[in-house]
């Protein structure tokens, strides 16, 4: 069925944008139950990089390389000149989530773990926002309230554009973080931090047995 609204010319955006889905109303969000918003605990870090030899060694990870709340790269690290175009830097404790089709789920915590597996810079596609801690509290918090239904909801309804559309970084700063989430930030960040460090454990442990079983030759006992 199709949904229509009414507005002002007051109520249009900066410059009158005129696009419809700008004025969706599964955009709104219950503003009675938000504490904060997502700009109150984190804010979203543009830094990006061009490919100079100066970098070095870099593990890029695009939009599929997160998934559900968890980096799964599968890539590996290359040279800086071979990355092709400009990345943006991300650090351990951010958490990064696609502008690009939400409904993908592609989004996670930036966990230590990622770099002791590697020992290499770490940039991601310009395509994610990087959302970092604005007073270096945990913000791992985000990452299941970004992957909520209703959050997921929002963000679907907040793309913009023909082709390719994408939902911008107001849409995601300004989302209302409900007080029952808050109350529960620590433990919930922890338990985030908690899960992810036994999946690198996991990957680290399966990827020593494919090792073993390289190194094992062929019909040896």
């Amino acid at each position: 069925m199709a949904l229509t609204m009414i507005r002002k010319c007051s109520d249009l955006g900066t410059a009158y944008i005129l696009a419809p889905e700008r004025y969706d109303p599964r955009r709104d969000i219950d503003a009675q139950e938000a504490g904060k918003r997502v700009e109150d605990v984190a804010k979203i870090v543009r830094n990006t990089v061009q490919p100079t030899a100066e970098l070095g060694c870099c593990l890029v990870l695009d939009t599929g390389d997160a998934r559900e709340g968890i980096v799964i790269s599968r890539t590996r690290p290359k040279e800086a000149l071979k990355i092709g175009s400009a990345k943006k830097t991300i650090q351990p404790g951010d958490v990064i989530i696609s502008r690009l089709r939400p409904y993908l789920r592609q989004a996670a915590y930036v966990d230590k773990g990622i770099l002791h597996s590697h020992g290499v810079q770490i940039l991601c596609s310009t395509e994610f926002f990087v959302l970092r801690s604005v007073d270096e509290q945990s913000i791992a918090f985000l990452v299941p309230f970004l992957l909520s239904s209703r959050v997921q909801e929002i963000l679907g309804a907040s793309q913009e554009g023909g082709h390719h559309p994408r939902f911008n970084d107001f849409a995601l700063s300004t989302l209302p973080i409900p007080a029952t989430v808050l109350d529960a930030r620590d433990t919930t960040s922890r338990a985030i931090e908690r899960s992810i460090a036994l999946y690198r454990e996991s990957e680290a442990t399966i990827a020593d047995a494919i090792r073993q079983a390289e190194e094992t030759k062929v019909g040896q006992t």
